[in-house]
């Protein structure tokens, strides 16, 4: 289990392990090789391939299936790498295992599947033979290099699919706040769907499958770590409140470095995830550990998702 040590600025706050952290957490850790039963699969991080243990899983026990696998690009997921093939090889790798692991979904169950935008009508193509299409979230990535000969690649889809009509989908629970900038009000004066806030006005506006208000993790924020395509927990929140209840259980089987199991544990949701690098998965638990004691989630307050900054100038105020 190998990790590179790299010097931090002084504010840096990106999470870390130190050597004992690591024998300590891997202690935690399961490497399924045999049959076992979803209540003692519940809120475990399972180390190996996915492709490795999806005939152990059990049928049927999953309500929300979160997926982001390696996109079809050259990366090093610290000591392990991902080469990129031809898109007809991509769509053959991927769908020889999503296939499969369709087993351990309940009838009312979500699947969210990240892509870029290469192999998103991949990702389609597949999904499509065997679930039903609901929509396409396209999400705001922010970082990144500009490119000097095309447009700066800033944005990443997620296909959202269920497996069959009948699903959870609370759009009350995910509503974001935004500040009103011309606001109206009724006959009687009074404001007209929206609410004044300090010295700001504002909205909360039904979801939309376009996403502009997620920051990135980056190094002054408490969820960063080292690894390469962390998803920022405000993402995952976003997903896990509107297609599941409490006690209701989600599935990862790209965990990373844990940012699905995280949020889950926050939001009172039970979790499996499994990640080929044990390191990422020891770094999973630290921030489970860490999750015990502080539950925020940056851009969630409130009951609701805030435009990017409008929480930070309300708090100002």
């Amino acid at each position: 289990m190998k990790q590179r040590v790299l010097k931090r600025a002084p504010l840096n706050r990106t999470i870390t392990l130190t050597n004992n952290e690591c024998k300590l957490f891997k202690q935690k850790l399961v490497y399924l090789d045999k049959k076992i039963s979803a209540d003692k699969l519940n809120n475990k991080i399972i180390s190996r391939k996915i492709e490795d243990v999806i005939e152990f899983l059990p049928e049927k026990f999953v309500d929300l299936l979160f997926i982001d696998p390696p996109y079809n690009l050259n990366k090093k997921f610290n000591q392990v790498e991902f080469k990129s093939m031809r898109l007809h090889e991509y769509e053959e790798w991927f769908e020889s295992w999503f296939l499969k692991i369709l087993k351990i979904l309940k009838e009312t169950a979500s699947v969210y599947i990240c892509c870029d935008w290469k192999s998103s009508q991949v990702i389609l193509n597949v999904g499509m033979k065997y679930l039903q299409v609901r929509n396409r979230i396209t999400w705001e990535r922010e970082k990144g290099r500009g490119a000097k000969k095309n447009w700066k690649n800033c944005s990443e889809d997620i296909w959202f699919f269920t497996k069959s009509d009948e699903y959870t989908f609370n759009i009350g629970e995910v509503k974001l706040r935004r500040k009103v900038l011309a606001p109206y009000r009724d006959e009687a004066g009074l404001p007209k769907d929206w609410r004044k806030s300090g010295k700001e006005n504002y909205r909360d506006t039904a979801p939309s499958n376009i996403w502009t208000d997620i920051s990135i993790p980056f190094w002054s924020m408490p969820e960063n770590t080292d690894h390469p395509t962390q998803k920022p927990e405000k993402l995952l929140a976003k997903i896990i409140l509107a297609s599941t209840n409490e006690g209701d259980l989600v599935f990862d089987p790209f965990l990373g470095s844990g940012t699905t199991a995280v949020v889950a544990k926050k939001l009172q949701r039970k979790f499996i995830g499994i990640e080929v690098d044990e390191y990422y998965c020891c770094l999973a638990h630290k921030r489970l550990k860490l999750a015990v004691k502080n539950k925020s989630i940056q851009g969630y307050n409130e009951g609701v998702f805030w435009e990017r900054n409008t929480l930070r100038d309300q708090k100002k105020k």
